[in-house]
C-alpha cells in the first residue's frame, strides 16, 4: 500500500508540474510578442519615412519655381532688347545709293533722284519690290534688280532696253516683242520701221525675226514691216521692193519667194517694184518699167 500511495502522489506531481509548463500568461506572451514586436518595429520606421520625405520635397518644389522666375525673367529681357534693336534698325535711313549697269538713255542720277519718295521709311522699311517696278516702268529700263546692302544702302543693279526695231512714231519693240516708247530717236533712226494695230507687236516680231533668217542668205534686208487690221502682211526690203504676202501661209510664201529670187529675179533685183506672193503656186512681179509684168 505504501508504494501504491507513493505512485498516487508521483502522478499528482506529474499532473500538477504539466500545467506550469503551459501557463496561459506565458502562451499569450509568446504568441503577441512578435506581433507586438512587428507593430511596434514598422510604425516607426514609417513615421521616421513621413518626416524625412516632407522637408525634402519642400525645398525642391520651391527651387523648380525659383528657375521658372529666372526663365520668365530672362525671356523678358531678351524680348525686350529685341524690340528695341527692331526699332533702332527701323529707323537707320538709306544713306547710299548704288546704281550699276550699263546705263546708255538713263542717268543715274534721276534714277536715285526717283527712289527717294519709296526710301522714307528708312532701310529696314523700303520696299523693294516696288522700287523694282519704279525702276522697270522707266522707258529704257529693261530689267531691274534691288537688294539691301548693310548697314545702310541699296544697290540697284539695272538692263537697259536693246531695240531691234521702231513701232510706229515714239515706240520700240525689244526681243520680246515688247513695246516701250521714248521720245529720243536719234540714233535709232536706221532701224527697221514695224507698223500693226495694238496687240500685234509680239507676232510681228516673230514674223521679222524668220524674215531675217530666210532674206539673209541672199543678200536681202527688211526696211519695213507692217500688218492690218485684216492680218494682211506687207513687207518693204532695202532697196525700196516691196512683197505683198497675204494673211496666210507666210513662211511657204516666203520660202518660195527666195527660190524664186534666186533664181529668176536676183539679176534684175533694182528693176523689181513690187512681188505680189498670194498665189497658189508661183508669184506675180510688177517691175519699175510700168510696161513689164511678169508671172512666175
Amino acid at each position: 500500500m505504501a508504494q501504491a500511495m507513493k505512485k498516487a502522489r508521483g502522478k499528482a506531481s506529474v499532473n500538477k508540474s504539466r500545467p506550469g509548463k503551459v501557463r496561459p500568461g506565458k502562451r499569450g506572451l509568446q504568441k503577441g510578442r512578435p506581433v507586438t514586436a512587428k507593430a511596434s518595429r514598422r510604425k516607426p520606421t514609417q513615421g521616421a519615412t513621413r518626416d524625412t520625405q516632407g522637408p525634402v520635397e519642400r525645398p525642391r518644389k520651391s527651387f523648380a519655381w525659383f528657375n521658372r522666375v529666372l526663365i520668365l525673367a530672362g525671356a523678358g529681357v531678351v524680348l525686350l532688347a529685341a524690340v528695341q534693336a527692331y526699332i533702332t534698325l527701323q529707323s537707320i535711313p538709306v544713306q547710299r545709293i548704288g546704281v550699276t549697269g550699263e546705263l546708255e538713255h538713263t542717268q543715274t542720277e534721276v534714277v536715285q533722284e526717283m527712289l527717294q519718295p519709296a526710301l522714307a521709311g528708312g532701310f529696314l522699311n523700303a520696299d523693294l519690290q516696288h522700287i523694282r517696278r519704279q525702276l522697270e516702268g522707266l522707258p529704257w529700263i529693261y530689267e531691274a534688280t534691288v537688294r539691301r546692302k548693310w548697314p545702310n544702302a541699296l544697290e540697284i543693279h539695272v538692263v537697259e532696253q536693246l531695240p531691234i526695231a521702231r513701232w510706229g512714231s515714239d515706240g520700240f519693240l525689244n526681243h520680246e516683242g515688247e513695246v516701250f516708247h521714248s521720245a529720243k530717236i536719234g540714233q535709232w533712226q536706221s532701224l527697221p520701221l514695224l507698223q500693226g494695230p495694238d496687240g500685234a507687236a509680239r507676232d510681228l516680231v516673230a514674223k521679222y525675226q524668220r524674215l531675217l533668217e530666210l532674206l539673209a542668205p541672199v543678200g536681202l534686208a527688211v526696211e519695213q514691216l507692217a500688218v492690218d487690221e485684216r492680218g494682211q502682211v506687207e513687207a518693204v526690203l532695202a532697196g525700196g521692193m516691196q512683197l505683198i504676202v497675204g494673211s496666210e501661209e507666210f513662211l511657204e510664201r516666203m520660202h518660195r519667194f527666195v527660190v524664186i529670187y534666186r533664181t529668176e529675179l536676183a539679176a534684175r533685183a533694182e528693176d523689181v517694184e513690187r512681188v505680189d506672193l498670194r498665189y497658189e503656186s508661183g508669184v506675180a512681179v510688177a517691175f519699175s518699167d510700168s510696161s513689164q509684168v511678169a508671172g512666175l
